[in-house]
């Protein structure tokens, strides 16, 4: 009979090591409390998904004139407590962008959109969304499934005592449009969708 593996703890890394690791490694990981959990390519269809709407927020925003920007997943959002880091999958900011201690992240956005995957939708309505809930920029959090045209839109509608009171609108049909109201922007499913090959 062999001896009993040695459990392998994950290692706890300062913020520094995790910037190394990144530049070492030319991947993206994201950062929570110590930890760093390497970030996995998507599917076509993420990808296609991920595309077709950052790529007509640009266009819209870039159309109105407005004071506001999109990003693609390769922008980091970062915490004011400065203990976490993540990779949405597309970000809009209106207005001058606002930085932790790391110079390349974000950290007001307006908006943040997840693309859902079968590996990460619980990650993304839940522990995700906690943390997101607690930048005060925050307006709109965007699901967007990608096996079935539905999404899902959290809007915050006002803050009462410190806590946000959030508006959830689930939209389903390639005949539907996506609204930010406060934005004066819309894009339509068919847009978004654009294609895209839903299994069956």
């Amino acid at each position: 009979m062999g001896l009993p593996k040695e459990e392998v703890k994950p290692q706890k890394l300062t913020f520094q090591e995790y910037i190394n690791l990144e530049k070492e490694n030319n991947q993206k990981y994201e950062y929570h409390d110590g930890f760093v959990i390497a970030m996995a390519g998507g599917t076509r269809n993420h990808s296609r998904i991920s595309t077709n709407i950052t790529s007509k927020l640009f266009s819209i925003l870039e159309e109105k004139g407005d004071k506001c920007e999109v990003f693609n997943s390769d922008t980091k959002l970062g915490f004011q407590d400065k203990s976490k880091y993540l990779y949405p999958d597309a970000m809009v900011v209106c207005g001058d962008i606002e930085e932790s201690r790391h110079n390349q992240d974000i950290t007001n956005p307006i908006i943040i959109i997840e693309v859902l995957s079968k590996s990460t939708e619980e990650l993304d309505r839940k522990d995700k969304f906690g943390l997101y809930k607690q930048v005060p920029s925050l307006e709109y959090y965007v699901l967007i499934s990608q096996d079935k045209p539905q999404i899902e839109v959290y809007r915050k509608m006002k803050v009462e005592d410190n806590k946000s009171l959030w508006q959830i609108e689930i939209i389903t049909g390639m005949d539907k449009m996506l609204v930010f109201p406060t934005l004066d922007i819309e894009i339509s499913f068919a847009l978004i969708y654009k294609k895209v090959e839903f299994e069956r």
